[in-house]
């Protein structure tokens, strides 16, 4: 595992530990904990610079799933390195400022923190991973954190609207992009970013190559805001300000914007590359920028202001492709400005734009309120922020001596080299670009003037603020402060950045655009002389300045674009006519019957096997192969059959759980008989937990009824019924008759030893061969368990609030059976003891944590049922959700802990070792692994049974 692998997990394993953190400091901001996690981060991604500069890129790779081509490679180029450094840098200033904005005795800042870290980590997997697979995984994972962090403020109706928005239009997004990479797996044959941009030349013809286009930019447009799948940005401002500074001025607003800069190696050169990301790009420019300027809201206004600016950077990166047509050639250098404008740009619409964030963050802290018209007069009594919101909003504006004026300058000169192509109908269209940017920067313009100003200057409007107005205090001062000077710095020096970040990151984006050894020509310099670009930023601030002055008296620009017909309204329509479409539909079959599911279910089960036996070579039946009934098999059998005919003619639910559970002992005897007694062992422990657990929901049902049952009702069950049996009982004749395939067993039986150090073969199949399958297995068992401890403990209402207190009254009275009470002291330390001993020995003999865990389970509801349960739970204190989530940690963590080694995930290890008083010992880490599923399974078995034994 390399330091990139820890890089990226890093954050995503320090927010496992955040809850613990708090927990134990309260008196502390949880913060302060926090807040080494990006420093350290950034400070070995700088340290990276120097190799990278060099072309020394980082290539690491940790086996995951090799069979299918998935494994955990990651990459640093010079592209990476930037996002990175973004991602890390401007998270350590956005924890500063959170240290001091949220407060720690009113708000959960536990969980801000956590999910905070995961997005942390996902974006860092999304900029880093070279497998599309994994990219894929992260970028869903940003979704899946960003939607937590939006929604941080989730009982607010708004807040959980704006969160539903952004993940709904993201993950749609997303499972494009994810078709799009396959596409592109399917025509290269492999899943690495580096291996699919080598063959481009084998893959531009193919059929496959334009829709896979398509679908990776409907991803980058949904992730950057692009119109028209904006809408989800302006909710998303209902987050606390510095989720909102972090999340869309530097981080997951970029990702899109890195995707298409990833995959220009792969697309650009091609006219429809070109024209989508160009024209997407412009629209989205000047739409936000017209929007902005009619916001009244200062969050709003920074929303559309977001929206404007990342429709800018996607526009430079669609020109910029235009190089590739010319790639070889000196004319491929003019259309390189391009790329080097947006990743110029990028760099400093996060330092304004954070800013700014922080800044609007501020001002809604220290007056309670972001409403423009409510505002004013700020400047004198709050300086430092004045001086702050003024760099960054002239900066945004595109004014000297600011960064920005230098990226809109090598803006105006990107569109203005459009006008000269002559290739790809660009001459027709094309003149048409300089003037929408032109356009569109005058409104850029405008809605930066009316923020700094109409905020900070004309008159104070002290009663119509829910606060008195005053200073921010000096730590929520520091990051805007620090993003705000990196503005003047790169404005006034803006060569510190040519080769140590925007150089690198060119070569990452056109790599084939120079030879070998060569570098691009990366120069920004102030001041070019009396150009066109000039005189557009002249002509841009004089009319921008007219129009802020009569701002007020044009209707034009105060009227709604659209009164009627909007994209969220449209948004809302769909959604609401998914919603109930869904629920007639859903309706119509879900009835609440579990009778009904049961035929639905089997019912499908019949005609689909059925009609695959049918419709295929027919089922060859060997019966000379099977082994002679025995006696003893022929009377399990004869009980069996009785117990099962029995159960639909019974009146008492009592004898139908007895006749359950004789059925269930029946095959528990067929495993003894055929000599399985791991899997009797544990047939025998599940069903006596089941009939416990059917006792248990015995207690809650009302009496039974005795109703006349319709004929219809009894043909229907007993035509399933046989379905099921006939065509279960074919296949398993048919499958063990016609094998076409050597049987996987003998494999098993010769590698269980020599390759997993485990004389049990069940055992090592469940935690070493088939261990993925284990680990999920006990997932959803944990996520089965919760549920039911959800539907049974929790009131919807209560928990919002979060005021509920669980009752601890017993449904399942003690017994005051002397005897029962008496024997089970001395059974339930033998059924431990055995347990313990199951466990232990499971790896080379009957045993293991499965049936363990069930053992142990078996003792603690023996205690449950003899002394009640608030007995049981005083005399094992013991949080059993707690138990539940430890061990699936565990289970995991020993999973991952195979990476440290450069294995793949799951790897298990085991050796011979010198102990003392044991002498030579072996000992697996497959051990571990089962520690974790003997802890899951106890935790899962009786969070079950607590709740359904409790009253809600």
């Amino acid at each position: 595992m390399s330091l990139l692998h820890v890089a990226i997990m890093a954050p995503i394993i320090f927010a496992v530990l955040v809850p613990l953190i708090y927990k134990f400091t309260k008196r502390i901001h949880t913060g302060w904990f926090v807040l080494p996690v990006p420093v350290i981060l950034f400070v070995y991604f700088l340290s990276r610079i120097p190799s990278v500069q060099e072309g020394e890129g980082v290539l690491s790779s940790l086996p995951w799933i090799p069979s299918l081509g998935i494994n955990f490679t990651v990459y640093l180029d010079g592209l990476s390195l930037l996002f990175a450094l973004l991602i890390t840098g401007i998270g350590l200033l956005v924890i500063l400022y959170s240290v001091f904005y949220m407060d720690k005795n009113k708000e959960a800042i536990h969980r801000f923190y956590v999910y905070l870290l995961l997005f942390m980590g996902a974006m860092l997997g999304v900029v880093l991973s070279d497998n599309v697979m994994v990219l894929y995984g992260f970028w869903e994972l940003t979704s899946v954190s960003s939607f937590l962090l939006i929604a941080f403020w989730y009982s607010r109706e708004r807040s959980r609207y704006g969160a539903l928005k952004s993940m709904l239009i993201t993950v749609f997004g997303g499972l494009a992009m994810f078709t799009g990479f396959l596409m592109l797996s399917i025509m290269s044959g492999s899943m690495s970013v580096r291996e699919i941009i080598g063959q481009v030349s084998e893959m531009t013809d193919h059929t496959l190559f334009i829709p896979a286009m398509i679908l990776i930019l409907l991803g980058a447009f949904t992730k950057s805001a692009q119109f028209p799948f904006h809408i989800w940005l302006p909710d998303a401002m209902e987050a606390p300000t510095p989720v909102s500074a972090y999340l869309h001025s530097a981080t997951m607003v970029k990702a899109g914007l890195y995707l298409v800069a990833r995959f220009s190696p792969v697309f650009a050169g091609q006219a429809e590359w070109f024209w989508l990301v160009t024209v997407v790009g412009l629209t989205t420019l000047i739409y936000g920028s017209i929007r902005a300027i009619k916001q009244t809201d200062l969050k709003a206004l920074l929303a559309f202001s977001t929206i404007s600016q990342l429709g800018l950077i996607m526009s430079l990166l669609g020109l910029g492709s235009a190089a590739a047509f010319y790639s070889g050639s000196p004319e491929s250098l003019i259309y390189t400005k391009a790329t080097t404008a947006a990743i110029f740009h990028l760099i400093n619409h996060a330092t304004f734009k954070g800013a700014l964030f922080m800044v609007v963050g501020i001002v809604d802290h220290e007056t309670g309120t972001r409403d423009i018209r409510k505002l004013g007069g700020l400047m004198a009594l709050m300086p430092i922020t004045f001086t702050v919101a003024a760099i960054g909003a002239f900066s945004m504006a595109g004014l000297p001596p600011f960064n920005g004026f230098l990226s809109k300058e090598m803006f105006f000169t990107a569109v203005l080299h459009v006008t000269e192509m002559d290739f790809w109908n660009v001459q027709t269209w094309g003149v048409l670009i300089p003037v929408v940017a032109w356009i569109a920067s005058v409104f850029t313009f405008l809605y930066s003037m009316i923020l700094v100003f109409k905020t900070f200057t004309g008159k104070l409007q002290p009663a119509k603020l829910d606060k008195k107005p005053h200073e921010a205090p000096l730590g929520m001062l520091i990051p805007p402060v620090i993003l705000a000077s990196l503005a003047v710095v790169f404005g006034l020096f803006p060569n510190l950045l040519s080769y140590s970040l925007i150089e690198p990151a060119m070569a990452a984006i056109m790599p084939d655009m120079l030879a070998p050894g060569e570098k691009f020509m990366v120069k920004i310099e102030f001041w070019h002389g009396w150009t066109t670009e000039i005189f557009m930023t002249i002509g841009i601030i004089v009319l921008g300045t007219i129009l802020y002055k009569f701002y007020g008296r044009l209707r034009l620009l105060n009227r709604p674009l659209f009164n009627r017909v909007t994209f969220n309204r449209i948004y809302d329509r769909g959604l609401n006519s998914l919603e109930q479409g869904g629920k007639k539909l859903t309706g119509s079959y879900m009835t609440g019957s579990i009778r009904h599911y049961m035929i639905y279910i089997f019912g499908f089960m019949i005609l689909l096997l059925g009609y695959a036996m049918v419709y295929s070579d027919g089922i060859k039946i060997n019966i000379s192969q099977y082994a002679p009934i025995s006696f003893y098999e022929s009377i399990v059998i004869i009980v069996l059959v009785i117990s099962v005919l029995a159960l639909p003619f019974v009146r008492s639910r009592l004898v139908a759980i007895i006749l359950t559970g004789m059925s269930g002992y029946m095959v528990t005897l067929f495993f003894v008989l055929f000599r399985a007694p791991d899997l009797a062992l544990t047939q025998m422990v599940v069903e006596t937990v089941s009939v416990m657990l059917f006792l248990l929901c015995f207690y809650h049902l009302p009496k039974l009824k005795k109703e006349h049952v319709p004929l219809r009702f009894k043909w229907t069950n007993a035509l399933i019924s046989i379905g099921v049996g006939v065509v279960v009982t074919l296949i398993a004749l048919g499958a063990t008759s016609g094998r076409m395939f050597e049987p996987i067993s003998d494999f098993f039986l010769k590698e269980s030893y020599t390759s997993a150090g485990g004389k049990n073969v069940v055992n090592v199949i469940l935690v070493d061969f088939r261990g993925f399958d284990t680990m999920l297995e006990i997932t959803v068992l944990c996520i089965a368990a919760l549920g039911i401890y959800a539907m049974i403990k929790i009131d919807p209402g209560d928990a919002i609030l979060g005021q509920r207190e669980m009752r601890q009254d017993i449904l399942l009275p003690k017994s005051n059976d002397v005897i029962l009470k008496t024997i089970s002291k001395v059974v339930i330390f033998i059924v431990l003891t055995f347990a313990l001993y199951l466990f232990l020995a499971g790896h080379n003999s009957t045993g293991g944590g499965f049936v363990g865990g069930l053992m142990t389970a078996s003792a603690l509801v023996l205690l449950s049922m003899a002394f009640g349960m608030n007995v049981s739970q005083k005399m094992i204190p013991v949080n059993f959700r707690t138990v539940t989530a430890i061990g699936l940690l565990l289970a995991y963590f020993t999973g991952m802990g195979s990476f440290l080694f450069d294995m793949p995930f799951l790897s298990h290890a085991f050796g011979h070792f010198e102990l003392p008083l044991l002498g030579d010992t072996e000992l697996a880490t497959a051990l571990l692994f089962d520690m974790g599923v003997y802890l899951a399974v106890v935790g899962v078995t009786m969070t079950i049974i607590y709740s359904i034994g409790r009253d809600n």
